[in-house]
């Protein structure tokens, strides 16, 4: 998906799944920017948007469903209201029992990068409570976006 609407941020292009989110004015904080965890909470809605387009099941009840182990989070430009944010994310790569995405946040207003994250997210059986190897269909579906780094 080509966002040409955005000039200054052609690396968004290079993301096949994006997901733009505006910038609520409650999430600022005292230092008159938004707040740090704001920025996971809009990685998360990245995230969720890839299982849905790549078909990670995330109903909890199959045999493998993601679960995330860890995160981190680059704060590079702070963001203030009002914005919207522009989100890319995708799989930097993938193993037999875990995917690790990066996903980066730009800033509309500022046309510029505000932050870079990476998570490692883990298949799981929420039955047994232990990890699981990554289903064929989540290969199957993170190949097919054509995003895959690794």
């Amino acid at each position: 998906m080509k966002n040409k609407r955005f000039k200054g941020i052609e690396e968004l292009d290079t993301f096949k799944i994006q997901v733009e989110v505006p910038v609520q004015w409650g999430e600022m904080d005292a230092a008159n920017h938004v707040n740090n965890v704001i920025y996971l909470r809009w990685v998360e809605v990245a995230r969720i948007k890839y299982f849905e387009e790549t078909n990670v099941s995330s109903d909890f009840t199959s045999t493998a469903g993601p679960i995330l182990a860890w995160q981190d989070c680059k704060y590079i430009f702070p963001v203030t209201y009002p914005d919207t944010m522009l989100i890319g994310v995708r799989c930097a790569e993938l193993l037999e029992d875990r995917i690790k995405l990066e996903t980066k946040l730009f800033s509309q207003k500022h046309q510029r990068i505000t932050a870079v994250s990476t998570q490692i997210v883990m298949a799981y059986n929420y039955q047994t409570l232990k990890k699981a190897p990554v289903p064929e269909s989540w290969v199957e579906g993170i190949k097919n976006t054509g995003d895959l780094i690794k």
